[in-house]
């Protein structure tokens, strides 16, 4: 998988192909996402310089690059899974420069900052492919 900066959405009301929407602080590859309503959140990853720990995020009503949101508490690559709802991310598991971590970082969406520790899972992430899921209706929380 090569590493991009390009960020592309789609309408998802209408068929076609995807639109630029922007571009990340600098090209990167896996990634992990999640957003909220109003702002999608992109973390980890590797760049050029290796596995990476910064969070950056975009503001979903209008077009226009990524912002820097704040780090990670660990420079993860792939194999972790993204998951929010209109409140808050969570980054788990993931690849680091010294193995699988099982660490679980969070942020608010809503502002800025580094990620805080939130906690464990009960074993490192080891595996790709790997996904998640979380649960947001009708704009609340």
């Amino acid at each position: 998988m090569p590493s991009l900066n390009v960020i592309e959405y789609i309408t998802i009301a209408s068929s076609g192909n995807g639109t630029d929407f922007g571009d990340l602080l600098e090209a990167n590859k896996a990634p992990v996402t999640g957003s909220s309503s109003t702002r999608g959140i992109i973390a980890g990853g590797q760049t050029a310089a290796g596995f990476t720990n910064t969070i950056q995020y975009v503001s979903i009503a209008s077009t226009g690059n990524a912002t820097d949101f704040g780090d990670l508490t660990q420079a993860i690559n792939e194999k972790g899974i993204g998951v929010s709802n209109n409140v808050s991310f969570f980054r788990c598991g993931g690849e680091t420069s010294s193995g699988d971590t099982n660490v679980i970082d969070t942020v608010t969406i809503a502002s800025t900052g580094n990620a805080t520790d939130f906690g464990d899972m009960s074993a490192s992430s080891g595996g790709i492919g790997q996904s998640g899921a979380s649960n947001c209706h009708g704009g609340l929380s």
